[in-house]
């Protein structure tokens, strides 16, 4: 898979570092500031530590996304991202992903360096599928529900495996139809947003049915509340079960992991790659 001035190899599965610079998001949030502003250093510094844990891209984000979150201005998105992503390409040798669904934000992430767009709303908001048309940057198409605020008040589907690969589908053909070709997408099926802890546990029991998409598949359960709903689990208490779903969409298909836990997830997908490759030895 090539991404613009990078080369990603996704013959085996890969990380996906989360980068908050958002005072709010459900884990993380915060982490990165001092007195109140962000800090631009210990966002590099942990950008590179989770280079150095084996990361292969770096997803910076700037708003929170989580249930129950509220939209911020295009300015206050822009001051959160677009340093860290200067400071994150003049320094580090690794894929930059934004994670943004507003037009302009992708735009100045793009010229600031960014090799790739998360975009939780899959390129439906105007303008955004033209400026990833003009671009050569990849994209990945994530299913949601609704918006944030709204998303977890009674999601309802006919089949929610079969309704997000339409619905997944549908996008990358509305990709292909501005110029945006298939080797840039990649999707997502959105666990936790507007699915319930039924939908998310079949989707997930069902993730291999994504693969005929074609394209690589990513896959963000690190940390979220599904754990909580199962386990009783608070959010510093997930990591054990966040590596075990980990493995659980290795096994079914996914081949990048998002995840906030670089270095264990690392860890835990090299143990997969070595029993996998023996198992093809043998047979």
């Amino acid at each position: 898979m090539h991404i613009i001035e990078r080369w990603l190899d996704l013959s085996y599965p890969r990380v996906m570092g989360i980068l908050n610079t958002t005072p709010d998001s459900f884990f993380d949030g915060g982490t990165l500031y001092k007195n109140g502003n962000l800090d631009l250093d210990l966002a590099l510094s942990r950008a590179e530590s989770m280079v150095l844990d084996g990361s292969a891209i770096i997803d910076i984000g700037g708003e929170s996304t989580r249930p129950g979150a509220k939209s911020i201005s295009i300015e206050e998105e822009m001051d959160r991202v677009i340093p860290v992503v200067e400071s994150i390409a003049s320094r580090l040798d690794v894929v930059i992903s934004v994670d943004t669904s507003k037009p302009k934000v992708m735009e100045a992430a793009i010229s600031s360096g960014a090799h790739m767009i998360n975009d939780v709303r899959a390129l439906s908001e105007p303008d955004a599928l033209d400026i990833l048309a003009t671009s050569k940057v990849s994209v990945c198409l994530m299913h949601m529900l609704g918006e944030p605020s709204t998303m977890q008040t009674s999601p309802e589907y006919k089949s929610v495996s079969r309704d997000v690969k339409n619905f997944l589908l549908s996008r990358i053909e509305e990709c292909k139809k501005v110029g945006i070709s298939l080797d840039r997408l990649i999707v997502d099926p959105g666990f936790g947003f507007g699915k319930t802890l039924d939908h998310n546990l079949e989707l997930l029991a069902n993730l291999r049915e994504l693969t005929g998409l074609g394209c690589p598949l990513l896959v963000g359960l690190s940390r979220k509340s599904m754990i909580d709903k199962i386990l009783s689990r608070e959010g510093k208490e997930r990591l054990s079960a966040s590596l075990g779903l980990a493995v659980i969409a290795l096994d079914r298909g996914a081949n990048l992991i998002r995840t906030h836990d670089v270095r264990e997830t690392v860890d835990a997908i090299s143990m997969w790659i070595a029993v996998n490759r023996a198992k093809n030895l043998s047979e």
